[in-house]
């Protein structure tokens, strides 16, 4: 890449022309800075990263749009004082037009013309998406297997123990009896409770899937959550209406959606909490559909955005394993269910956590883009 912008700035002549058409082809953002941090060149994807076209950026320096504290100064500075390539993983990228994000971030000089620095951009790479959804698939089959022991080596014997408590609870001689035996019955249920949220794991066939439109499936979603957990709550909905239909199954779209903001819910302030959901259509990755030997594109995203304290980060590398939770009550298994949909339904979903701003993305096939 900085070769190609290397030649870009040595020749002048068509070959200029050639080069800055293959850069704009890139989906990186890829930016060009001199000595004074002045923007020299911006493809078609740095124009999205930045919200502002390169005609008007362009002579304009970086600091106008990134703050000074950003960690991208350091990395400019760095390459221009050493000469060398770097690359920075896990870069906070933001600014007054930028949404806040992380990012792969390189640079490299440019030896023909002294003190410019060439960037690139890279948001979440589609290596890092696959082994996202590799490991989210894998978590739920661990909680797959789990499922069917307990359902045949736990539940069985719980049901004789709910049994002989309930005869002992008839001839209890005293309130203090009666109040122990209630207890393991309430117990045995909570734990059979348990064991049937899990037994939905254990179905390994492919979900029944049609063309679903996604706004309907989240338009449910928000009455539910409006007429119950997130009634004081305020939604914002920013809907593609030109997106075609999702290659689903309905029911398990809005159990998706549904976990996912009462998660929400859960997470923001109880004065000021705002969920905004939105969607939008971006080339995706191709992953294989359970089940079958057809792959599937996934350009259909919906975000989950919140506005609440964030995930704690000890638990973000473990967020869809089961029994993975900061609730005082909570089980564990709802993301880990969600990411188990989403992988029978060849998706890929990913979350990015601050302070004030979690977002959750489900990437999605649509109907008709099977091969």
């Amino acid at each position: 890449m900085s070769q190609l912008l290397q030649r870009m700035e040595r020749r002048r002549a068509p070959v200029t022309v050639e080069a800055l058409g293959i850069v704009n082809a890139l989906p990186h953002a890829v930016f060009v800075v001199d000595g004074d941090n002045t923007v020299t060149h911006l493809n078609l994807a740095g124009e999205n990263l930045f919200k502002i076209s390169a005609q008007q950026l362009l002579g304009q320096a970086l600091e106008e749009h990134v703050p000074p504290d950003s960690p991208l100064f350091d990395l400019i500075d760095k390459c221009r004082r050493n000469g060398a390539s770097l690359a920075q993983y896990g870069v906070r990228i933001d600014g007054p037009r930028i949404q806040p994000r992380n990012a792969t971030v390189e640079v490299a000089p440019i030896a023909e013309r002294p003190e410019h620095i060439v960037v690139a951009v890279r948001e979440g790479s589609i290596a890092s998406k696959i082994d996202q959804q590799l490991t989210s698939r894998g978590a739920a089959r661990s909680v797959s297997a789990m499922a069917e022991m307990l359902a045949h080596e736990v539940k069985n014997p719980l049901s004789g123990i709910r049994g002989a408590a309930q005869l002992l609870e008839q001839s209890a001689a005293s309130d203090g009896d009666r109040i122990l035996t209630r207890l393991i019955v309430d117990e045995v249920d909570r734990i059979k409770a348990l064991i049937d949220r899990m037994e939905v794991f254990s179905d390994s066939r492919p979900p029944r899937r049609d063309e679903v439109n996604i706004h309907q499936v989240l338009e449910h979603v928000r009455t539910l959550a409006q007429s119950g957990f997130a009634n004081r709550v305020r939604f914002i909905e920013r809907y593609d209406p030109s997106l075609p239909p999702v290659w689903g199954n309905r029911d398990q779209l809005v159990q998706i959606f549904l976990n996912l903001v009462k998660n929400a819910a859960e997470a923001v302030p109880a004065n000021g909490g705002e969920i905004a959901i939105e969607t939008s259509y971006h080339h995706g990755v191709r992953l294989a559909v359970p089940g079958s030997d057809k792959a599937m594109h996934l350009p259909l995203l919906v975000s989950i955005i919140d506005n609440g304290d964030g995930i704690p980060e000890d638990l973000r590398p473990h967020l869809f394993d089961p029994f993975v939770t900061s609730k005082t009550n909570g089980t564990g298994l709802g993301l880990a269910l969600v990411a188990k949909i989403v992988g029978d339904h060849g998706g890929v979903i990913e979350f990015d956590s601050q302070p004030r701003r979690t977002v959750f993305k489900v990437h999605l096939p649509i109907a008709g883009t099977s091969k």
